[in-house]
């Protein structure tokens, strides 16, 4: 993962197609909107700019949206704001919170029972990175419309 101080390495704001941010509340019912307000978010994405949004996309946007913003709600206190962000290759996720601890991803360990929450959206995203700002953080997760050459490909249905 890696930690950017002024730049979160986008060529600038007309570069996105759309962009949303969201306050999320205080209770845990806010990982479930948060989920709500990324689907509604790549539709109108998808209907207003002609953007074909595959289903891996939709379900990879919604696993990094919950991932992340459960670990802000888990270890920072106060607010958690989101940001969707969309270009013609790839959907942003960026989550805000109050707590400027970095985190980081732990090491592949099977027999861990949970914290695998940002190993697993290194794993499906293209880029993760984290900037520390005057209050709290800022972590960007990038999510490429089109499969990588590099991403492995989900396994095939069992017959």
């Amino acid at each position: 993962m890696e930690s950017h101080a002024d730049d979160d390495g986008c060529g600038g704001p007309e570069e996105y197609l759309m962009r949303a941010g969201y306050a999320l509340g205080a209770d845990d019912g806010c990982i479930a909107d948060a989920r709500h307000h990324a689907v509604a978010f790549l539709d109108r994405a998808g209907a207003e700019h002609r953007l074909p949004l595959p289903t891996r996309v939709r379900d990879i946007t919604q696993l990094v949206v919950s991932e992340l913003v459960t670990n802000a709600r888990k270890y920072a206190p106060g607010p958690v704001l989101m940001e969707l962000r969309i270009t013609a290759g790839r959907v942003d996720v960026v989550v805000w919170d109050s707590d400027p601890t970095v985190p980081t991803a732990r090491a592949a360990n099977p027999g861990r029972v949970g914290q695998h929450g940002l190993e697993i959206v290194k794993a499906v995203t293209e880029d993760l990175f984290v900037e520390q700002e005057a209050v709290g953080k800022r972590i960007t997760a990038r999510i490429a419309l089109a499969e990588t050459q590099g991403a492995a490909a989900p396994p095939p249905p069992a017959p």
